[in-house]
């Protein structure tokens, strides 16, 4: 009597039969009996959206936590980047570094890797199909990568960024395919595209599309701090690391300090050569008060489509500022500086703080929610406003930084981020008995309204990505070793659409 009651028009629309193209988006995996594999660490599964050498968070940090997960957590760990054809690589990568395969992109972030770690990492590699997006200044799936993991592996999915993971996503629904789909939002988006033409409205719009898509495919979100955008089932923790050959520096720069052998430089900034990362504030800061910084010279290091622009508004000011071509925070021309200054705000944790930290720099940031796990180190400095950012610039320059505590060091590194990181996505308390979304292909009516509507939004999805999904690269997809989809399959007709 109860499932006759619940025939509402959307729990009927369930019940008919859906097409071959849609099945798939509840057909779930044909996977091991769970409660069997209980024995083990269950697997996971790492999706991020960029890839060495292009040195940007979500290539390095995805690399460092596939790393330190299969080490300290003794778990099956595959990394799933994007591969590109050459002439994206051309166009994106640095020094003119490019890879005929895969394999030898693989060896190449293996080699990267152990230079930094000290320690062979166990973790897989795999590819999916990706083109670069000049417009978009992103790396856009051009497959449905949930195809990269075998059916029988899926269980854990973590997907770095999971907006930009699903903006376009067009393939099996990820809570179907995978019984837990944690996100780690690494970007504050709606800062970016504010700032831009008609940015408040396109903002509005963003907001609400990235609530939908991340709510629609994830379990959990992890957001990095309180810069980001709400969103559904998130908490807030910072689950990155630094680089450890920085916590090696600031050991180095620890022993000087000690002994009274350490000479100290100025001040600088490191970050790419964008008027959204900070430069903007900080030249506005350097000229209104250019009368109180007397004496003060700053270096700024970075490379960026705004590099003639913001040299050019440097030049201007009063006070000296050398503007110098990006290179390695890692590089000894850095271990000498005392102060370094990050204005930024559009950062959600900003990965060159961290470094500056770790190497046993003062740093000077805004008082913002993106510097808020910065705040328990001594030799973090904040400001609210251009007054104190001069008081704060001016102490800096004669104060001794305060050598990191063994403690402090711990806290920054990666050890420390993976612990976080296994707390806040709770995979060592999860239930045995974790459902994953129904496999059926006839809905039943009795089904919840908020489930029915979450399918209904999937199906919508699917259609929507499916009028803008890209044509398949044959070569592309035999290269990271996946099936070619069939034209049909993948690229619905548009009387599908809504």
């Amino acid at each position: 009597m109860a499932d006759q009651q619940e025939k509402t028009f959307l729990g009927s629309l369930f019940k008919l039969p859906l097409p071959a193209a849609l099945a798939s988006l509840f057909k779930e995996s044909d996977t091991t009996d769970f409660h069997e594999c209980m024995d083990k660490k269950r697997p996971v599964a790492i999706f991020t959206t960029a890839s060495l050498p292009w040195l940007t968070g979500t290539a390095v940090n995805p690399l460092f936590r596939a790393a330190y997960l299969a080490k300290a957590d003794d778990r099956k760990v595959t990394l799933v980047l994007p591969w590109l054809k050459k002439q994206d690589q051309e166009h994106l990568f640095p020094r003119n570094i490019t890879f005929k395969s895969p394999q030898e992109q693989e060896e190449y972030l293996r080699h990267w890797l152990e230079e930094r770690t000290g320690f062979n990492s166990d973790f897989a590699i795999r590819f999916y199909p990706a083109r670069f997006s000049v417009h978009k200044r992103s790396i856009i799936a051009v497959a449905d990568i949930t195809e990269v993991i075998p059916d029988e592996e899926a269980d854990i999915a973590v997907l770095e960024e999971p907006e930009h993971l699903t903006w376009y996503h067009h393939g099996k629904r990820w809570k179907v395919k995978f019984q837990l789909v944690i996100g780690i939002v690494h970007t504050n988006y709606l800062e970016y595209v504010r700032r831009e033409k008609n940015g408040q409205v396109a903002a509005f719009l963003l907001k609400h599309f990235n609530r939908w898509v991340v709510s629609l495919y994830c379990h959990r979100v992890i957001r990095l701090s309180a810069a980001t955008q709400e969103l559904p089932r998130s908490v807030i923790c910072n689950v990155h690391g630094v680089n450890p050959k920085f916590l090696d520096i600031g050991m180095k720069k620890r022993e000087q300090q000690w002994n009274g052998d350490q000479a100290f430089k100025g001040v600088y900034y490191i970050g790419k050569m964008l008027w959204s990362k900070g430069y903007r504030e900080l030249i506005e800061l350097l000229y209104d008060h250019q009368e109180d910084l007397t004496g003060l010279e700053i270096d700024l290091y970075g490379s960026g489509e705004d590099s003639q622009e913001i040299g050019d508004a440097a030049n201007e000011l009063d006070i000296p500022v050398n503007v110098h071509p990006g290179r390695d925070h890692a590089d000894p021309q850095f271990h000498d500086y005392k102060v370094f200054i990050n204005p930024s705000t559009t950062d959600v944790v900003c990965t060159t703080t961290a470094e500056a930290l770790a190497m046993g720099k003062i740093v000077i940031c805004a008082n913002h929610p993106s510097n808020e796990f910065f705040k328990q180190f001594p030799n973090c400095r904040t400001y609210n406003d251009g007054e104190e950012f001069v008081e704060q610039t001016l102490k800096a320059l004669k104060d001794q930084p305060s050598p990191l505590t063994d403690a402090q060091r711990h806290e920054l590194s990666w050890e420390a981020a993976t612990e976080r990181f296994l707390k806040a996505a709770q995979l060592n308390s999860v239930a045995k008995k974790l459902t994953k979304t129904s496999s059926k292909l006839f809905i039943p009516g009795s089904l919840s309204f908020s489930r029915n509507f979450e399918d209904a939004s999937a199906i919508f999805h699917y259609m929507g990505t499916g009028l803008v999904a890209h044509k398949p690269d044959e070569e592309q997809y035999r290269e990271v070793g996946l099936s070619v989809p069939v034209k049909k399959r993948s690229y619905p007709s548009r009387k599908w659409a809504f």
